[in-house]
């Protein structure tokens, strides 16, 4: 039998020694570490730290409440996860599915650590391809006049699946203040664009019209400010003045679903660490 193994996240104000008074504190409760890295920012005078270690000699619970009285004099901000445990996962989206087809591939591959439990969306577009992956399917209809109520109905399949990551794949519609605060830290959007950059509607119409040399994505947090949350992960492809508003669209789909994947998988194997208006991402 395998010893179990844990990913410790951790973030505090920077001091003299902390490095190694993590790795002590593993060491004297029998932990092994296996990967391990850490950033000091010195604008904030923070210090971070992802720990991947293995533990024979104490459960989870046990290492928490060992944890708890370490981290206390230190001021600092923790967090523990059992490596084995697929991350809980709803998906939102609305009528464009690459970004959610991509995903339900790529879990379905063993390429990210997730335990897909629902799809929520305010069309019917991809019910067989949820049934396909023998995910459920939810279609809430979202208008001006029923907008609250949806959501409310949204958050509460988010709770009952008890969902550590709501991803918003191509999802159009505008999550109140209300929701995004219920839902901070947990839910990731895809953003058409490399922020930023043309806002609203038909954004490669905006970036082909502007003749456009590079087009991009970025995934980001979900926050009450509109596309302003902390990024995750962008990219960007190539254009010149052959293409057409099809081929950027194309293109940039591709990389939508590749800037999504990314910031998922970083997130489900717990690589991303907010700091303030940013992230750290050890990836």
């Amino acid at each position: 039998m395998s010893t179990p193994a844990y990913i410790l996240t951790l973030s505090c104000p920077d001091r003299l020694g902390l490095v190694h008074a993590v790795s002590g504190f593993l060491l004297e409760h029998g932990g092994n570490i296996e990967e391990a890295a850490q950033y000091n920012d010195h604008g904030t005078g923070l210090f971070f730290m992802r720990v991947q270690f293995a533990c024979g000699q104490h459960d989870a619970a046990t290492l928490r409440t060992h944890l708890t009285a370490f981290a206390e004099p230190y001021q600092m901000h923790w967090r523990l996860h059992a490596q084995a445990e697929p991350m809980k996962t709803v998906i939102m989206v609305s009528k464009e599915g690459h970004c959610l087809n991509d995903l339900l591939f790529r879990w379905k591959s063993g390429l990210l650590p997730l335990d897909i439990r629902a799809i929520i969306s305010n069309h019917r577009d991809f019910y067989q391809l949820a049934a396909g992956y023998n995910v459920p399917f939810h279609h809430i209809p979202v208008t001006a006049a029923t907008k609250a109520q949806a959501e409310g109905r949204q958050y509460e399949i988010i709770e009952q699946e008890g969902a550590d990551l709501v991803v918003l794949a191509r999802y159009m519609q505008v999550l109140s203040n209300d929701l995004c605060t219920k839902l901070a830290g947990r839910a990731i959007n895809i953003h058409h664009s490399f922020l930023p950059s043309f806002k609203g509607a038909k954004p490669y119409y905006q970036a082909h019209d502007r003749g456009v040399k590079l087009i991009g994505a970025t995934a980001h947090y979900v926050t009450a400010d509109l596309d302003e949350g902390p990024i995750i992960e962008q990219d960007v492809a190539r254009a010149d003045h052959t293409d057409t508003v099809e081929d950027l669209t194309a293109r940039g789909r591709d990389t939508e679903s590749l800037v999504l994947a990314r910031a998922v998988k970083w997130h489900s194997e717990h690589r991303v660490l907010l700091n303030g208006h940013r992230t750290v991402v050890f990836r």
